[in-house]
């Protein structure tokens, strides 16, 4: 392990993370919000004294393992995570550590869970930290380091970072240069943003919730700044929230194609085909089932139907209505859509509809292999065969998944909510959706969990967005001591 490269990534991530709450430093500063203003002050000047370290043990030899990647990423997001947390601890606004921690990794993470009883009494540049963390968190903390800064440039260890934080079965190059796949994705995600933005600006939404909305569906993480989440919100500005929901939660390459031209390749992409298949049946079918609640306004029914699976499906978390009050066969649409997420390479969260057809494809294969030996299967996404290596992670992904969920429902379960609660508890921070039913329903929050449990959450949180190996990557003793040649690349 390359401790002298870690702490000088970790450094200069600490240094960036300085410089973006700024912002929210100004904006407390310009309403007058002191208790803000205090706490931004300290945690500001505890990353500037505590990232002043790294520029004594900058690294005498660049070399960047394999094994490196995973440990970086996981490190990097843990730290971020908890001085993100100081300006709401240091200030008092969340009095306890462990709920301040809950609440920015939910934000990092683009969770969306809250521990908020009442997001309006929150300071304005607070409420806009908070929702900015799920911009950042959206895109990944190490994806904008690579399209920043000139030391991550060599490909063999930039693409180790961009595999351990992208989401998804596999993580490939849009330009020969990871760097520039790096500036492409990220060029794409601010123009979207900027687009957003103006569109609700236009709609007549004022220019901060314009901001802090555009940030959380960018991020598809479902922080907002009413307590009602999107409710009071025009039905204008409500379908342009969920257009871009649907838009966030589509694999960045798709565009990339579209910028070149290459309208085939970018249309008739399998996962993009059942993404999008999934989210048109699953509006039908809840705009259906809910229409007596909505008077038999089918229009009205269709429309938070669409907002509701879009919020889900993306992972986002943000509500037009209380989805907790609606028929069972509706409620358990969204379960199931929680479980499935948006597109890998997107901003969203869940197991990925490419891992879904993986499965499904490969269980088909094993089949046909079962009945004929002898014949020769293959799986094969968008014409390209598939290779044993990535069917074998997402097995042992889904195996972590179901192993990492059960346990946290045993842990969590020592509270006593329901079983219903318990389980979309859950599954919302491990898919990092935020809202669940029940007791962590759209209208409720987390608040009332053990700190125990806010902390297995919070992990969930972390193993979710992550993707689960970098966070059982530090678990592993190996990974601490010294690592062989092997595997060694250069990082220029």
């Amino acid at each position: 392990m390359n401790y002298r490269m870690l702490a000088y990534i970790l450094g200069y991530i600490l240094r960036i993370q300085a410089l973006f709450m700024l912002p929210g430093l100004a904006i407390s500063l310009a309403r007058g919000e002191s208790s803000a203003v205090y706490g931004f002050l300290i945690a500001i000047l505890l990353l500037l004294v505590v990232s002043a370290a790294s520029f004594f043990l900058k690294p005498k030899e660049r070399h960047f393992y394999a094994r490196d990647g995973l440990v970086i990423v996981a490190l990097v997001w843990i730290v971020m995570s908890v001085f993100g947390a100081l300006p709401f601890f240091i200030s008092r606004e969340i009095p306890h550590f462990i709920d301040a921690l809950f609440e920015t990794v939910s934000g990092f993470t683009t969770t969306g869970a809250s521990i908020l009883t009442s997001v309006e009494a929150m300071p304005h540049g607070l409420l806009y930290w908070r929702s900015f963390t799920h911009w950042l968190g959206g895109m990944g903390v190490l994806v904008f380091l690579l399209a920043i800064l000139p030391m991550a440039q060599g490909s063999g260890s930039s693409l180790h970072l961009m595999r351990a934080e992208s989401p998804g079965p596999e993580v490939g190059k849009l330009a020969p240069k990871m760097r520039k796949t790096a500036v492409i994705l990220y060029a794409i995600y601010c123009v979207m943003t900027v687009v957003q933005m103006g569109l609700l600006l236009l709609s007549g939404m004022p220019l901060f919730d314009s901001v802090c909305i555009s940030f959380g569906t960018a991020g598809t993480g479902g922080f907002g700044v009413l307590n009602d989440s999107c409710v009071r919100y025009t039905f204008l500005q409500q379908n342009i929230i969920a257009v871009f929901m649907v838009l966030f939660g589509i694999n960045f390459s798709i565009y990339y194609l579209l910028l070149l031209r290459e309208f085939s390749r970018a249309f008739f992409n399998e996962e993009l085909r059942a993404y999008l298949g999934i989210v048109t049946a699953a509006t039908l079918l809840i705009g259906y089932n809910t229409l007596p609640l909505f008077n038999g306004n089918f229009g009205d029914s269709l429309h938070h139907a669409f907002f509701q699976v879009a919020s889900i499906m993306t992972t986002s978390g943000f509500a037009t209505t209380d989805f907790n009050l609606w028929p069972e066969f509706s409620r358990t649409i969204l379960v199931v859509l929680m479980v499935i997420g948006a597109s890998a390479g997107s901003t969203g969260g869940g197991i990925k509809v490419s891992r879904g057809l993986l499965l499904l494809k490969n269980a088909r294969q094993t089949i046909r292999r079962m009945i004929n030996p002898r014949e020769v299967n293959l799986v094969r996404m968008d014409q390209e065969v598939v290779g044993e290596d990535t069917l074998h992670g997402v097995n042992v992904y889904m195996t972590f998944y179901c192993l990492i969920g059960v346990v946290s429902l045993l842990v969590i379960s020592k509270d006593n909510f329901s079983l219903e609660s318990n389980i979309t508890a859950v599954l919302s921070c491990l898919n990092n959706i935020g809202p669940g039913l029940g007791a962590v329903g759209p209208m409720e929050n987390f608040s009332a969990y053990s700190g125990l449990s806010k902390l297995v959450l919070t992990m969930d949180m972390l193993f979710g967005r992550l993707e689960i190996f970098p966070m059982l990557t530090l678990l592993l003793p190996s990974v601490w001591r010294r690592a062989s040649q092997r595997g060694k690349v250069s990082m220029v």
